[in-house]
This record gives structure tokens, C-alpha cells and sequence, in this order.
């Protein structure tokens, strides 16, 4: 039997997506689990733990000071402009509770400027993008105001069997649509159920400063998406290649200093089995 560690209250702000939601999977066995969602009202009103909240019109203040929560994971949606404000809030409530620890979801995107070569996470973050720039921003304000208290992580794309991407290949595969594949981009991934893995470890081993949880390796974003294809059955979609520039780019995060164990780390190899898994095979797991 899991016994929780109830000392520890995670509050997932965004558990009701992609990633908030594998993640409340992950940690609920374990930790006293709380989440928010917006939109989907039935799907989770009925459950106690979880909170109606919407960053453009709710006080991010008032639910922490409801919630008390010592571990926040920050995975939200929205407006750009009331999320630096929800994270205004977010750093008032860690600098009057010193014990609570942030961990902010970023991503790839504060990198686009910088697309020579891969990036790390010593290197400094610049981009041409307007979510870029938002990442960036809220990553500052954190590492700034509370640095003892902030994890950063940045994710490059993620896969698995139930990610949107691969939802979207086998939804060309079926009805023969078209699906864009970059050539000339070389990239790296993970997947769900290891980013699910490496954030329980980090907040276990209260893990601080900027994490780059991605493969340990790089591929063309064309090869990747083909060899998925390749194994999840003998038809493709119409593969559409898309150029824009002659030249190879990166849009790829690598760990330099800041990695975690061997048992928590990725391949290309590995995200490619994953997220070809047969639909039937992962229902009755």
C-alpha cells in the first residue's frame, strides 16, 4: 500500500491539460494533490481536489492562501498578461511562505533566436517569438524574486502514445491527410510518462534551478515523425515537407550541467518506441 507523503501539498495550476493532468496522475498516490481547471466544467467539478480557476478572472492569491500549497507546479494557459500578473501573485505568496517551492513549465520557445546551435541550460534564453518573450519573463520574475524557491523546467516536444502530436499523425495515418515534417530541423524530445517521472524525482529531492528534461540526443524532425509512422503500421500519412531556410536549424534542448540520474533519462530511441505503442496494447496496461 502508497502510503502519501502528507506534509507535502502540490497544487497544479493547469491540471486539467495535457501535461497538468499526467502529472496529477503521477504525484496523486503520493503527495496530498490539488488542481485547477477553466473550461471543462463536468469533466472535473465533481472532483474534490480540483478548483475552478481561470487566470484572466480569478485571483491567483486568494486560491493559494485557500489551498496552502508548499509545492506549486505552474503548467497554466491563458492571457499573457494576467499570467505575469498570476505569477506576481504566485512570488508574493512564496516570499510570505519561504518553505514553498515553484516549479514553472517552459519550454523550448525561449530559445528561438538562438537556432545554430543546440541550447543548454547555462546559455542565456533570447527569442524572436511572442511566447518565447512571455516565457522569458516569467522566468525572470521567479529567478529573480525567489531563485532559493524556483525550478525551472524546460521542455522540448513532448511525445507519447495520448500526446496531441501523435493524436494528430495517427489522425493523418487514418484518413490519408497531410502532416508537416521540417527537414532542415534537427530537435529533441521526450515524452509524457518520463517528464511525469523526472519532475516526481526533482520534487522528491527538492531539486533547484533550471532543468532541460529532454533526450540526450538530437534527430531531423522529418526522421522522427517518419520512424514513428514507420512503426506504428504499414500506412502513412502525406508527409509534407516544410523549408524555412536553406540552412539547418536547432530547436534543441540538451542538459549540460543539471542532469538527472541514468535511470531518468531519455533517448530518441526510446521516445520513438513509446509513442508508437500500439492504442490497444497501452488500454489494457
Amino acid at each position: 500500500m502508497i502510503e502519501r507523503q502528507s506534509k507535502q501539498r502540490i497544487l497544479i495550476l493547469g491540471g486539467s491539460g495535457f501535461i497538468g493532468h499526467a502529472l496529477y496522475k503521477e504525484l496523486f498516490p503520493y503527495f496530498d494533490v490539488h488542481g485547477t481547471y477553466c473550461k471543462q466544467e463536468g469533466t472535473f467539478s465533481e472532483n474534490k481536489v480540483f478548483h475552478h480557476h481561470c487566470v484572466e478572472k480569478d485571483s491567483m492569491f486568494l486560491l493559494l492562501n485557500k489551498l496552502r500549497p508548499t509545492v506549486i507546479i505552474s503548467a497554466i494557459k491563458g492571457d499573457y498578461d494576467r499570467q505575469i500578473e498570476a505569477h506576481c501573485q504566485i512570488v508574493e505568496y512564496a516570499l510570505l511562505n519561504q518553505k514553498c517551492r515553484i516549479l514553472y513549465i517552459s519550454s523550448s520557445e525561449v530559445f528561438d533566436a538562438k537556432w545554430r546551435h543546440p541550447s543548454y541550460e547555462t546559455d542565456e534564453p533570447l527569442s524572436e517569438s511572442t511566447l518565447g518573450r512571455f516565457k522569458i519573463s516569467v522566468e525572470k520574475l521567479l529567478l529573480e524574486n525567489i531563485p532559493s524557491q524556483t525550478t525551472i523546467i524546460r521542455l522540448p516536444i513532448v511525445l507519447g502514445i495520448n500526446s496531441p502530436a501523435i493524436f494528430h499523425l495517427r489522425q493523418c495515418i487514418r484518413h490519408k491527410a497531410t502532416f508537416e515534417v521540417f527537414p532542415n530541423l534537427v530537435i529533441t524530445a521526450t515524452t509524457i510518462n518520463k517528464v511525469c517521472q523526472q519532475i516526481h524525482y526533482i520534487i522528491n529531492r527538492s531539486v533547484l534551478g533550471i532543468y532541460h528534461l529532454t533526450s540526450n540526443d538530437m534527430v531531423h524532425h522529418e526522421d522522427l515523425f517518419r520512424e514513428i509512422t514507420s512503426k506504428i503500421g504499414d500506412n502513412i500519412p502525406i508527409f509534407k515537407s516544410v523549408f524555412t531556410s536553406n540552412e539547418v536549424s536547432y530547436s534543441a534542448l540538451l542538459p549540460k550541467k543539471n542532469k538527472m540520474p541514468k535511470g531518468n533519462q531519455i533517448s530518441i530511441s526510446e521516445v520513438i518506441e513509446e509513442s508508437s505503442l500500439n492504442e490497444e496494447i497501452v488500454s489494457i496496461k
